[in-house]
Formats: C-alpha cells, structure tokens, sequence
C-alpha cells in the first residue's frame, strides 16, 4: 500500500495528485471515487464551489477526467479497468438546478447533498456513454452504500445523533458491510465489461427516472467541464 495526499475540495490539489501518480508510470486499473461530506453549513471550498458539490462531485469530476488516459492504457479487452462512484439513495429526491448548481439562491444542505449525489450518477452514465462511443476498455458504474455507521453523519441534528447512537446496532450497516457493493464492483468478474450500472446490495438496479435524462447528463458534462477548467472533448461525440 501506498499513500498519496489528494484532497478533493481543491482542484489544485487534485492536479498535483494526478500528476505525481502519472509520474509513477503506474497501471491503474480501478478508481474509487468515495470522498463525501453531508450536510454541511453553508460554505465553499477553496476554488469557491458550494462545498457539497465541489468536492462530492466536482472533485470527483477532474479526478477522474485527468485519470482517463492511464486507466484506458490499463484497460484491456479481457479484463477493463473499471470507475467506481459512490452515490447514495438519497439521489432519488435530488433535483438539479442547471441555473444554480451552487445552491446561491436558496440554500439547504439536504438539497445541495442530494443534488450532489444526483450528479454522481447523471456523471457515471454520460461517462459510460463516452467511454463505449470512444472504443475504451474502462467501464463506469454508481454504486449505493446503504445507510453506514460512519462519521459522515457528524453535521446532523442533535436528535438525529440519539437516534442513530440507539438505533445504528440494528439498522445502520458496519462500514465492512458498506463497502461490499463498491468492492463487488470493483473485482467482481460478474462485472466485467458492465458499465453504466447502479448498483445496490450487490445488485444491479433502477436509478431515479431523472438521471437517464441524456440531455441533462450532457448539459452537466458540459458545465462541469467549465467550472473545472477542461476541455469538454465529449462535445464533438454524440
């Protein structure tokens, strides 16, 4: 194992971790794209994006664009290197507001969470669309973790705390437990050459109906690309 600094609420951060793994001229073979925080107060990062979505999505954004090019040179026909991403359930009550995807308007932690998580998955189908269009050997899929009894639960309400301190032995799911769907997608051989998939329990199933708008996945692909500073080279495919 070994260790390399990234943090994804810094798009500069994200640079310098790329190009000191590329440095390496190691194959890379599975992305996990798991950094999340929930429910945050009002604040921005340091490139000044609503923290929910810079870093629960636009970090993962640049990440995993200026990550293509090893991961397609690792991929091949028998064995894709594979994108993992995870979303979470609360994506289902997500909307995506193209005109304020900074949340500026009117603020609220749990819409700009879910929104964050919605643009994970809309994210992960357009990039499968891209990935197959261009003949590469990586796949992309959205994995659910379930409800975990992790520290992402930090920012709720008191009574909320209470609750899952009672509760979390019986209905939260150890973050072993959590990890398996993600693990599952990223090894399993019943995975192989399966991309655009949302995952849940080691299953594939149905996301939110929203999320295979292709308009909308091209619209954020697009825009995320300007608020990152990339070229959206997805513009000139279909």
């Amino acid at each position: 194992v070994e260790f390399l600094y990234c943090d994804l609420a810094s798009m500069k951060s994200i640079r310098q971790f790329v190009q000191q793994f590329k440095a390496k001229n190691c194959p890379l073979h599975v992305l996990v794209n798991n950094a999340g925080v929930m429910l945050v107060p009002e604040r921005k990062t340091e490139d000044g994006f609503e923290e929910h979505f810079g870093l629960n999505y636009l970090g993962h954004f640049l990440l995993t664009n200026l990550l293509l090019d090893p991961l397609k040179q690792s991929g091949t026909h028998s064995h894709n290197a594979r994108i993992i991403t995870v979303s979470s359930a609360t994506h289902y009550v997500g909307k995506l507001h193209l005109n304020d995807l900074q949340s500026r308007c009117s603020y609220s932690p749990h819409g700009a969470y879910a929104q964050s998580k919605l643009a994970l998955v809309l994210f992960t189908y357009r990039l499968q669309h891209l990935l197959t269009a261009n003949g590469s050997h990586v796949t992309a899929n959205v994995v659910d973790p379930g409800v975990v009894n992790t520290e992402l639960y930090k920012h709720v309400f008191w009574v909320v705390k209470v609750v899952k301190w009672m509760t979390a032995w019986l209905f939260f799911k150890t973050p072993e437990e959590g990890a398996s769907t993600t693990i599952y997608a990223a090894v399993s051989p019943e995975m192989e050459g399966a991309g655009g998939c949302y995952l849940y329990n080691e299953e594939r199933t149905k996301s939110a109906d929203v999320a295979y708008d292709e308009e909308l996945q091209r619209r954020l692909w697009t825009e995320s690309c300007k608020m990152v500073g990339i070229s959206d080279e997805a513009s000139r495919l279909p």
